[in-house]
């Protein structure tokens, strides 16, 4: 029986560029699991967008002289492309912005409201006398009080990853005009956090299996919930649906979580089945993942569940909403030694990248390299390393001389084995087994080591060429040459079905080439959605074409192949010291 799997991936802020670290976070992790899933025949709904509201669009169009709607509309275009290429299948990345989202982050909100899960109270504020205008908490740092980082957020330290308020900051400066902010008084509402304390520690109860990082932050942070402010002193974003409110906004981090709801919502919508999110969002039986970087933990194991648990129901009487199943959060990709810097431009830009290089050189390279339990590092070096040592020699050569052998020799049709020996037996079963090892391993988001798993057993194949007869016996024994080559190709073709997760372009380019029609995944494609008032952009997956499946896929005899060519491209290393030399630049 199908499963039900639920990807929700994190919004990243339309005010800049993807870098290698949302990849290795966020995005890559959900495309391979999501892709795994779609191969298993499961039913998948993967779902993102760009984050529209937040303070850092403020902050880039005031820098830039521009509105906000200028600064998300522009990035989110890039968003579109940039996954795209790399191909991120969502079913639906979409935006914020959409009135879609507007209409149900405020329905949320009046429900909260209606239920007393919010409360009105007076909050301090940190407002900038120069500006003449109170500060978000993105816009103030300062020193943490917990761990005396000194470029702590109004919400949030990214050193130690708690939350903070703004208030809290030791030497608070506002990042407008660089000076100390002083405190005011504004009226706000709250999400009643605290009163969610008893359901929240129930629903972690049984969440040992969550990565040891995240459950035990979750479970410390229930012991520690407080009310939360989820309105705030600006003038662009949701507007609260309360008159007397018109100057003021809903918080960001209050409704760009309720997007996999929105999202799914509106994927229903345009797929012309509107009851169909239900499927995901009203059924017990259904998984959903949060795919996020470690600093969402916060909101993507507590908070988020809280809002879902304060609106159950919504839409669909009395039945419970489904509340997350798994936070595969990912810790963080460093570049070259040091943390991701913006400002001093240390990062490694995906638009960038990808005019340079081939998205499944990246894709490889990101996966083999995953922060899944610990901060990890792109290092150039290393990357090249990987490309050329592992993609290239132990994938790529064996492919590329195994067919060419066969295409040369049998007229480019795969040739009878006649009957295998025990070494030919021995090697397609341990790969048989393969599926279960490495569909096991991304079944549980370990991605890092189903991959090292998949290229294993590529191993295993070039152990088996260097040790059975092929090449050199070709002139004076074909049979015995025709049953190694079938073997491999047969080991070749259960590998690409494993490793196309994880390389789903050069997979699709070698299915071809081995002779077999149709697509292993669907397509994806920028469309025009419409609304009442505008329209926008989004990335949209079909995956009605796909032929692809989680099992072995016998390769017959006498089936013809296309001409082989390279799958991948040796780097030469003088490109390390050209990268390395766009850094900080």
């Amino acid at each position: 029986m199908s499963e039900i799997i639920h990807v929700s991936v994190a919004w990243p802020y339309a005010n800049g560029d993807l870098h290698v670290g949302h990849l290795a976070g966020a995005y890559l992790p959900a495309d391979v699991f999501a892709r795994y899933h779609r191969l298993k025949g499961n039913r998948v709904l993967m779902v993102s967008g760009s984050d529209s509201h937040g303070t850092p669009i403020m902050v880039t169009a005031d820098k830039e002289g521009i509105t906000p709607r200028d600064v998300f509309e522009k990035y989110h275009r890039r968003f579109l492309e940039t996954q795209k290429n790399l191909g991120i299948s969502y079913d639906l990345f979409t935006h914020t912005d959409t009135e879609n989202h507007h209409q149900i982050a405020q329905d949320f909100f009046s429900m909260l409201l209606e239920r007393k899960a919010l409360y009105l109270d007076t909050q301090q504020i940190l407002f900038d006398e120069q500006a003449g205008r109170f500060l978000p908490d993105r816009l103030v740092e300062g020193t943490c009080p917990v761990c005396g980082y000194a470029d702590a957020r109004g919400d949030q330290c990214d050193n130690h990853g708690g939350l903070l308020d703004a208030l809290e900051l030791i030497n608070p400066r506002s990042k407008l005009t660089g000076s100390t902010p002083v405190v005011r008084e504004t009226q706000h509402y709250f999400l009643d956090l605290a009163r969610f304390k008893e359901a929240l520690h129930e629903y972690l109860r049984d969440k040992d299996y969550w990565r040891p990082n995240v459950i035990h932050f979750a479970r410390n942070m229930v012991d520690e919930l407080r009310g939360r402010p989820i309105t705030r002193d600006i003038d662009w974003g949701i507007n609260v649906p309360l008159e007397g409110w018109e100057d003021k906004r809903l918080y960001v981090w209050f409704e760009a979580v309720m997007g996999y709801f929105t999202a799914s919502i509106e994927w229903a919508k345009n797929s012309g089945q509107p009851e169909a999110w239900k499927d995901w969002w009203y059924n017990p039986d259904a998984k959903i993942y949060n795919f996020i970087g470690k600093d969402n933990i916060p909101f993507h194991t507590v908070i988020w569940q809280a809002e879902l648990l304060g609106v159950s129901g919504i839409y669909d009487g009395d039945r419970p909403i489904t509340l997350p199943y798994d936070v595969p959060a990912n810790e963080f990709m460093n570049v070259q030694g040091a943390q991701f810097s913006k400002s001093r431009n240390w990062a490694i830009w995906l638009p960038d990248v990808l005019e340079r290089y081939d998205p499944d050189a990246i894709r490889y390279y990101v996966a083999s390299v995953m922060p899944e339990t610990s901060d990890s590092e792109f290092t150039w070096q290393d990357f090249v390393a990987r490309n050329n040592n592992e993609l290239v020699a132990w994938w790529g050569n064996l492919v590329n001389r195994v067919l060419k052998f066969t295409y040369k020799n049998w007229d480019g049709m795969v040739p009878d084995p006649g009957t295998l020996r025990p070494m030919d037996t021995e090697l397609l079963a341990k790969v048989h087994a393969g599926f279960e090892i490495v569909g096991s391993n991304l079944a549980e988001v370990k991605l890092r080591r189903a991959l090292g798993e998949a290229m294993g057993l590529a191993r295993e194949v070039n152990v088996y060429l260097d040790s059975a007869p092929w090449f050199g016996v070709i002139k004076q024994d074909k049979q015995t040459a025709a049953t190694t080559v079938y073997t491999a190709l047969q080991a070749i073709t259960h590998l690409n079905t494993m490793l196309a997760p994880f390389l789903p372009f050069t997979a699709q380019q070698l299915f071809s080439m081995l002779g077999f029609e149709g697509q292993l995944f669907g397509e994806q494609r920028i469309e025009t959605v419409s609304e009442t008032s505008r329209d926008h952009e989004a990335l949209i997956y079909d995956g009605a074409q796909a032929v692809g499946r989680w099992e072995p896929r016998e390769l017959p005899v006498g089936q013809k192949l296309q001409e082989p060519a390279a799958l991948f491209k040796k780097l030469d290393e003088d490109v390390i010291e050209e990268e390395m030399a766009r850094l900080g630049q």
